[in-house]
């Protein structure tokens, strides 16, 4: 099945919970775990040590999961005016054959003006996508609530 998984984070909750989804299916088949963080280059002349401490705590939560279920890790921070060929590069480079990564499921005016880096990876890619979204409860308004 797969044998290298590309696990793409951007620290938020969403991808702590794709992180652990993404470590255990590579734990189920047998697979190699890649952790992978885009940040977006700073202007020249500038430093980031809280951006690069940011990441640095991004990929260690990759690298605690996989070390807790006992599978081969390694991570990759990329710098990228855009993250989602970073994460197709990174696939590619790193023989990755399924990339595993979060959907905040934006909808409407939103997606379309902050854009959503796994639609431009799904649009993109060669390498197979499992996209990760949470499940949400369904509520129910008040006027079709039973009285």
């Amino acid at each position: 099945m797969h044998t290298h998984i590309l696990i793409p984070t951007d620290g938020s909750e969403l991808s702590g919970k794709t992180v652990e989804y993404g470590v255990a299916l590579a734990r189920s088949v047998g697979a190699h775990v890649t952790g992978l963080t885009v940040s977006r280059p700073l202007p020249r002349g500038t430093r980031g040590p809280a951006r690069l401490a940011a990441a640095a705590g991004r990929l260690a939560q990759i690298t605690e999961a996989a070390a807790k279920a006992g599978i081969e890790c390694d991570v990759v921070h990329a710098q990228h005016r855009q993250p989602y060929k970073s994460i197709i590069d990174t696939a590619n480079n790193k023989g990755c054959d399924l990339i595993v990564m979060a959907s905040h499921g934006r909808r409407g005016l939103s997606a379309l003006v902050l854009g959503s880096e796994t639609v431009k990876v799904l649009t993109h890619s060669s390498v197979p996508v499992l996209v990760f979204r949470e499940r949400r409860s369904m509520l129910v308004p008040d006027f079709f609530a039973a009285s």
